[in-house]
């Protein structure tokens, strides 16, 4: 008998605020509550949060009074603040710990405040998700009462003065309740392991003592994790070992690349359930089967709004512009690509993720992640969003029935024109110039922008095949292993100096 019972009453449904069909109405409630919340802060003194839960329409007030923010933007007017530990900043109260966060191409930590009131909106999404899975089709429950192996970055949070900083993973683990930790795997110590090669090898000793039913984590250091247990127990496939693993639980980054690779582990088919948790909050998960896209969390903890990504919005470096339009989650359309605002309990006001999402299913409130508002190409116009990119590794792997596990773009100039320089991680044997010319016309095919200067200034398209590893210990050359790491889709700037000469000192 499954541990879960995954049929719950109505009442309880009901009370876990599960989605409805009004999406502008859940929205404004939410609105409603975080501006309620926080109305007596200095942020909500200061942006008159009185006078818009007044207004006939607080959506609109609220865009019209409270202005846009990246993190920097925030950071210096406000979040620094509440780390000199002043209380009632942002979000009443003190804020206790941040999230240490990088993305994928800064350097510096960025310190994402995070606050028990968000914590819970997580839980409650987290819950739902769960409860999702009694409508899907042949799938067996007993596993959801298995061991659950997350694999994110070291639980072990560094103590600042008056709060508590480091991976989400860590916050998360420090709140979860007792009763999970049966099921929490690798366990609170090898979780805290600071030493990534460390902390798989520790893993890796364990996993015949587990009964694993779920891996969660980022698809690359799951995969890594996975293929050093098969080496060193001499498997086939990871199901002779854990013949009771049925669900991955991913996100951050597109699957499909990762897909093909993966499955090579198995030895039955599993459960792939797509996931949308940031550092600042809980913001989409797969709630049905097959599903293009995942849901937006609308009638929890977090207000969204959505900057059409265009030129218009943002400049030629992705950077947005002082008073964007923002559309709210009932204005915008499908198959268009918005930069992600959200406000959240947290504190978090109007904030600028980062990230790019496209509406697939409008109706569901269903989104695909297409890239992030600094990752992307378009030196001449091409408009080459990680998107396109995705879909054409995806064609290109069953084209040639290979595995791409890793793959990164940069903009070089091709003599008095320009170019782009493909390196893709693959194992397996393959034609260098065919696997070129066939991704070439797969973004020719999806892209009409790319088509058009492919004829004119975009001249010279290269790609270089490097083994896995090359991209696994550039992120490690860079600290950036595990957890919630992605290697760039776009690589530029800073970063894409240090790739080359990284290629040239390993050579």
């Amino acid at each position: 008998m499954p541990i879960f019972d995954l049929k719950l009453p109505n009442a309880i449904l009901r009370a876990l605020r599960l989605p409805e069909n009004n999406l502008r109405r859940e929205q404004l409630r939410v609105l409603k509550k975080l501006l309620k919340k926080a109305r007596f802060t200095s942020f909500g003194q200061q942006y008159r949060f009185d006078e818009i839960l007044l207004s006939k329409h607080p959506g609109k007030k609220f865009q019209e009074i409270v202005p846009t923010f990246n993190y920097n933007k925030i950071y210096n007017e406000w979040w620094h603040k509440t780390i000199e530990g002043q209380s009632d900043i942002c979000w009443p109260g003190k804020i206790k710990y941040y999230a240490l966060s990088s993305g994928t191409s800064e350097s510096a930590s960025k310190y994402i405040p995070i606050t028990n009131d968000l914590l819970r909106g997580n839980k409650m999404v987290m819950i739902k998700q769960l409860l999702s899975l009694s409508k899907y089709e042949n799938i067996p429950y007993a596993s959801i009462g298995k061991g659950w192996l997350t694999l994110g970055g070291s639980t072990e949070l560094q103590k600042g003065p008056g709060y508590f900083a480091g991976d989400l993973s860590g916050i998360t683990a420090k709140k979860a309740p007792f009763w999970f930790q049966p099921f929490y795997k690798p366990g609170k110590k090898i979780a805290k392991q600071k030493d990534w090669n460390k902390k798989i090898a520790e893993i890796v000793d364990k996993a015949p003592q587990w009964d694993i039913g779920f891996l969660i984590g980022v698809p690359a250091w799951i995969q890594m994790c996975v293929e050093q247990i098969i080496e060193r127990y001499k498997l086939n496939n990871i199901h002779e070992l854990w013949p009771n693993l049925a669900f991955f639980v991913h996100g951050g980054v597109s699957f499909e690349p990762y897909k093909k690779g993966f499955e090579k582990m198995l030895g039955k088919p599993i459960t792939y359930i797509e996931t949308y948790l940031a550092s600042e909050g809980f913001i989409a998960y797969q709630d049905r089967q097959h599903a293009k896209g995942m849901r937006l969390v609308t009638n929890e903890h977090i207000f969204h709004e959505f900057v059409p990504f265009d030129d218009k919005n943002f400049t030629a470096d992705g950077d947005m512009i002082e008073n964007p339009e923002a559309l709210m989650l009932h204005e915008v359309e499908e198959g268009k690509d918005y930069a992600l605002l959200i406000s959240t309990t947290a504190g978090t006001w109007r904030y600028l993720i980062g990230d790019t999402v496209r509406f697939v299913d409008k109706e569901r409130s269903e989104i695909i992640i297409t890239g992030r508002t600094k990752h992307f190409l378009s030196l001449v116009g091409e408009h080459l969003s990680v998107d396109n990119m995705n879909k054409a590794v995806q064609m290109a792997s069953d084209k040639f029935n290979i595995s791409i596990p890793e793959f990164t773009v940069a903009g070089v100039p091709s003599g008095n024109f320009f170019g782009h320089h493909w390196f893709v991680a693959c194992n397996d044997n393959v034609d260098v110039n065919s696997l070129c010319n066939f991704i070439d016309d797969c973004l020719n095919e999806l892209n009409d922008d790319y088509a058009v200067e492919r004829k004119s200034a975009l001249r010279e398209i290269k790609l270089t095949v490097l083994k896995e590893d090359a991209f696994l210990n550039f992120m490690l050359s860079k600290g950036k292993i595990g957890g919630q790491h992605k290697f760039p889709r776009v690589l530029k700037g800073s970063m894409l100096q240090d790739w080359y000469l990284f290629l040239e000192k390993n050579n």
